[in-house]
């Protein structure tokens, strides 16, 4: 993941992320509000490193993010040489603290095979 530092002018700090989080993060971590220029929205984002990963939450209030909005945090939050994929999980492991949020992960000790370049 990139060092989040560099997106300090869209971190967040209000009250409630110190409450919740106890620090507004830091190079790993953190709660961002992203404007997208395409659709207008700002896009609710939390990004957080550890026990081998990296993991980008990304939502919007009235909506599920569509492709260009996801695709738009994974070159902010991920370096170019980086891949991060969407899980989807049985629902049994599903936790839901917002019903319209997506979330990119990025495993720090392991590649994710790729299909060939001509499929993607």
């Amino acid at each position: 993941m990139r060092d989040l530092r560099e997106l300090d002018h869209r971190r967040v700090r209000t009250a409630d992320v110190l409450e919740r989080y106890g620090s507004f993060g830091d190079g790993t971590c953190g709660v961002f509000a992203v404007p997208h220029a395409r659709t207008g929205v700002i896009l609710g984002v939390v990004a957080s490193s550890g026990k081998g990963w990296d993991h980008v939450s990304v939502s919007v209030a009235h909506r599920t993010p569509n492709w260009y909005e996801k695709q738009h945090i994974h070159r902010l939050f991920f370096r170019d040489d980086e891949i991060a994929w969407q899980f989807h999980f049985p629902k049994s492991a599903h936790i839901s603290i917002h019903p319209n949020c997506l979330h990119l992960w990025r495993a720090h000790d392991f590649s994710l095979p790729r299909p060939p370049v001509e499929f993607v």
